[in-house]
This record gives C-alpha cells, structure tokens and sequence, in this order.
C-alpha cells in the first residue's frame, strides 16, 4: 500500500493527498494497491510546483487495523511537530495519531525489508 505527500509551498506544512486535494491530517491520506494508480497522483502532484514541493510515494504498513507508514521519518511528519505531545496533529488523539506514536517498524520501505531478508 502506498500514500502520497509532500509539504505545502506556502507555509511548509506536511500534506496528504486524497482524491485529487492536499490535506493535513494524515488519517484523511487516500491509499493506493495499485502502483500505476499512485504513480498517477504522483505524476500529478508534480505537476504543482507552485502548490507543494518534493511530493513522493510513501510505503504503508496495517497495524492493529491501522495503516501507518513503514519509515519512522513519515511517522514523524504525520505527527508534526513532535516537540511536545500537545503540539501539531498529534494533539487532535485517535486511534490514528495513538498508532503512530506506538509503531515500531525496522526498514524504510518494504522493498529494503526483503532485501535485508535475503542477506
């Protein structure tokens, strides 16, 4: 599973997309199975350079029947800022946001899973 982001050119804030819009809360991310579908959106996203900057596919992983991302790096940027627990999205709670910040996931991407499974 695959979810598109980037950071919003006008004020840098870290953006979802879903269903054709940039939005904030990482709960509201569209998800893709399919890669052509995502690297649609992707395409698309890129062709917005004067809406966000550096757009790119994130690899998704299901715990406890949440979808979060597999990197810690887009873990963060779904929390933002993580300076305090009552800063940014993670002071909004649910089972999202509480997922999270207790998600433990060793590789960046599950293509690196495999390969460090094959060594």
């Amino acid at each position: 599973m695959k979810g598109l982001t980037a950071n919003r050119l006008i004020d840098g804030e870290v953006v979802f997309w879903n269903a054709g819009e940039w939005v904030e809360r990482f709960a509201d991310i569209e998800m893709f199975e399919d890669a052509a579908a995502a690297e649609a959106a992707e395409a698309h996203a890129k062709a917005q350079p004067t809406v966000v900057v550096d757009p790119y596919l994130m690899d998704l992983v299901e715990i406890d029947g949440v979808w979060i991302p597999v990197a810690y790096r887009d873990r963060l940027r779904a929390l933002g800022p993580t300076n305090h627990l009552q800063h940014g999205k993670q002071a909004e709670g649910g089972k999202v946001v509480e997922t999270l910040q207790h998600a433990h996931t060793a590789a960046r991407s599950t293509g690196r899973i495999n390969l460090i499974k094959r060594k």
